[in-house]
């Protein structure tokens, strides 16, 4: 076990109110379908809708077995049903019309190894309800995901949408293929500049907590420094990394659907757009701002990245945000430290959720 200092530290502060959502637009449609919606940033589109005086929502999910359900208790909409009965619904014309599909119904497990239900779940359906969408002249937005950049040796940058560009990428699991591949076919297609495609990086806060082993290092680590005081990060297996200097580009949720909201309002938007912080931050600065949030030092276990994921694992990603910005996004992303704060203090030190009074 290492004490690891954090420098960086900010002092003791009181416990704060949660953070409100970062700006969205004013203008919002009349009526929207929410794919996903009792996920994690599908249930995060729903309350910040809510946010804005809209429950005209009809949300498709699979509440399964584990306790999503309670992601939708604080929310309101007008409708809800299983994903299998949504496209015949839509197809017969029991459901409406919608001015805006938010897409965000996936499967989201980078370690599922059936790529064939992948392919299927994630690639067949999208096709499915982006043509529906364009037909009856609904706004498509779709999850895409900075898993489709694979270890970022062809950069990170989603300004080239162009069939070439996008066949240079090299996504290292079955789920960003799943994702690459109908990015792809949209750009072959011609109707990508008709859609929005959003490549979320390392997204975390509340509402994640049916995710099992897909939670934020953020969640995780939580319930590790409950339990035992402690927190595990995998140590580098590379040179130029010292062990917890591995870096991502975090982004807390309430802004990830501000930028989604933005782009869905914004009527000359089209092709994919990375939604990230723009920064890169290292597992040690995430866990410093974690036990800074609790009052506590940190104390870091290294352990062995698995040999399973071990050849596959990302050292470094940041997201170019220069064509959201383009777009006319021009909030700025909340701080590290304190959206960690918000999400700790906020949601899981009393386990709410969205909308749960906050």
């Amino acid at each position: 076990m290492n004490h690891v200092p954090d420098p960086a530290r900010p002092a003791a502060d009181p416990v704060l109110a949660p953070l409100p959502l970062p700006s969205v637009p004013d203008t919002v449609p009349g009526r929207v379908l929410v794919t996903g919606g009792a996920g994690f940033i599908g249930s995060a589109l729903v309350w910040a809708l809510n946010q804005q005086g809209l429950d005209r929502i009809v949300i498709a999910d699979r509440l399964g077995r584990d306790e999503k359900w309670r992601n939708l208790v604080p929310l309101r909409f007008e409708d809800y049903l299983e994903a299998e009965d949504l496209f015949p619904r839509l197809e017969s014309g029991a459901l409406g019309q919608f001015d805006l599909i938010l897409h965000l119904g996936a499967c989201s497990a980078t370690t599922e190894l059936d790529a064939t239900y992948l392919a299927r779940n994630n690639f067949e359906f999208t096709k499915l309800l982006a043509h529906w969408a364009l037909a009856h002249g609904s706004r498509f937005v779709y999850a895409s995901s900075a898993a489709t950049y694979g270890d970022g040796a062809q950069g990170m940058d989603d300004r080239d949408n162009s069939v070439s560009a996008l066949s240079a990428l090299r996504p290292l699991n079955a789920y960003g293929y799943s994702k690459h591949l109908f990015d792809q076919y949209a750009a072959h297609s011609g109707m990508l500049s008709r859609l929005v495609g959003l490549k979320y990086f390392n997204v975390y806060g509340p509402n994640e907590a049916h995710k099992g082993d897909m939670r934020s290092l953020v969640h995780k680590a939580f319930g590790q420094i409950q339990d035992t005081g402690t927190v595990r990060l995998f140590r580098s297996h590379r040179p130029e990394y010292r062990d917890g200097e591995q870096q991502r580009d975090f982004l807390y949720v309430k802004d990830a659907v501000a930028m989604t909201l933005h782009l869905a309002m914004a009527p000359s938007a089209g092709g994919l757009y990375n939604i990230g912080s723009g920064e890169a931050h290292s597992w040690l600065e995430l866990t410093g701002a974690l036990f800074a949030a609790l009052g506590r030092e940190p104390e870091i276990e290294f352990i062995d990245i698995p040999e399973a994921i071990r050849a596959k694992y990302q050292y470094h990603t940041k997201a170019d945000i220069l064509k959201l910005r383009a777009s006319g996004y021009a909030a700025p992303v909340t701080p590290l430290a304190v959206a960690v704060r918000d999400y700790v203090r906020g949601y899981l030190a009393d386990d709410r959720r969205l909308g749960d009074g906050a």
